[in-house]
């Protein structure tokens, strides 16, 4: 393949911003970055999540940076492909601290156990149908302990191995793990579907979904090449991202 920047290459870091993946998306429509740079903050104000949530996350505590992809070697792969790659790729990189128990909850959260320690949230530029960048934002529990009301539902790396770490450290191994699993997606793209698959948190098991005011229990069978959730019950259904929640831990 051409060569390409790694992922990491150049690093920005700063004090604090908004969103990183605001301020990634800003340099990219500005043609002031290209593939592989990447913004890391040591505060963000107004982290952004999957479904329009928020990502909250203490100061000086965690990991929260943005990459900037150019999706131009990713010819004829579905845009699912790159989700699965930034999973794998934090996955990896939780796993290299947490031996056991690291699973990829669909479609791209990082799990330990029922707990949420890495969330995802990928944005893109297009100019028409032409896929011009993607920013992939993650957000990572590193140190932090105390949650507030997402205590049950939330937990970060430090009480997961009981040891301090230093955020912006981490993040540049994090970049590591991102460009590899990136080239091998543009090597061998099903070795990265494949991989992602293999580490699906409750997959072949009972699992409970919400749509709207419906409960779903069914067991989760597959991810479709298009990031569609296939579950079985009395029938087999698919979900789309975004189309369904999860029912962990009674909430």
């Amino acid at each position: 393949m051409p060569a390409l920047n790694p992922i990491g290459k150049p690093f920005i870091e700063l004090l604090t911003v908004e969103s990183t993946n605001n301020y990634a998306m800003g340099l990219a429509r500005a043609g002031m970055a290209q593939h592989g740079a990447t913004v890391f903050t040591h505060e963000q104000t107004k982290g952004k999540g999957q479904r329009s949530r928020k990502w909250l996350s203490a100061r000086g505590l965690n990991i929260a940076m943005s990459s900037i992809i150019e999706p131009k070697e990713l010819d004829g792969l579905r845009l699912f492909s790159l989700s699965m790659m930034a999973a794998l790729a934090v996955h990896d990189f939780l796993k290299s601290y947490s031996k056991s128990d690291i699973k990829i909850k669909w479609p791209n959260d990082i799990y330990w156990r029922d707990r949420k320690a890495a969330g995802i949230l990928i944005e893109n530029i297009w100019q028409g149908d032409d896929w011009k960048f993607a920013v992939v934002g993650i957000g990572i529990n590193v140190n932090q302990t105390q949650f507030s009301e997402l205590s049950a539902k939330a937990v970060s790396l430090k009480q997961i191995t009981g040891k301090d770490f230093v955020p912006v450290v981490l993040a540049h191994e994090l970049c590591v793990h991102l460009d590899k699993k990136f080239r091998l997606l543009v090597s061998d793209s099903s070795a990265v579907v494949n991989q992602y698959k293999s580490h699906l948190y409750k997959i072949n098991e009972p699992i409970k979904l919400k749509k709207a005011n419906r409960i779903i229990e069914a067991n989760f069978t597959d991810v479709n090449d298009n990031g569609q959730m296939i579950v079985q019950h009395s029938i087999e259904e698919r979900f789309d991202v975004g189309e369904v929640e999860w029912i962990i831990n009674d909430g």
